[in-house]
């Protein structure tokens, strides 16, 4: 696998072996900083979960990927959203999701460089599972992603979609 995350790549099968209606459970990475992106995937790459990760680099593309395919809607299990996204920022997307009855039940966790108290607030309100305020090392980055798939994916009950 390149270093370089794709914006089509098929989510898989996360540790917890969680399955979906349509396949194996996935993340979607709504994240449009290569950096943070790089990271974020170095991460669940060592993690041996890259290939359960998909990739889209706007709000809108988020929404847009969610409500046209059934296939990937059902198998996405949880939502990774930047804060600071061209166009439609996350706290958008994010009320879009929780108005929309077909995406609504998807958990999102908030993995952003924002650490204002305003933005956490915004978040929560609009029904944000969770904020975390990215790290600034490998380490860190390996310890979130770590701490995301083990509660999310073996600690937590998710919905059937």
């Amino acid at each position: 696998m390149s270093d370089r995350p794709s914006d089509t790549a098929d989510p898989g099968r996360p540790r917890g072996d969680r399955l979906g209606p349509d396949g194996p459970a996935g993340i979607l990475l709504v994240e449009d900083n290569p950096l943070d992106a790089r990271a974020t995937f170095n991460a669940a790459r060592k993690l041996e979960m890259a290939d359960n990760m998909q990739m889209v680099t706007s709000g809108q593309a988020a929404l847009d990927l969610l409500r046209s395919n059934r296939s990937i809607r059902r198998r996405t299990a949880l939502i990774l959203l930047d804060l600071n996204l061209p166009g439609m920022d996350g706290h958008d997307v994010l009320a879009e999701i929780r108005t929309d009855p077909l995406l609504r039940t998807t958990p999102v966790v908030i993995l952003t460089t924002s650490a204002e108290e305003n933005d956490v607030m915004r978040a929560y309100r609009h029904g944000a599972n969770a904020y975390i305020t990215k790290p600034l090392d490998l380490e860190g980055w390996l310890h979130v992603i770590a701490s995301i798939n083990e509660f999310w994916f073996s600690v937590a009950r998710l919905p059937r979609t």
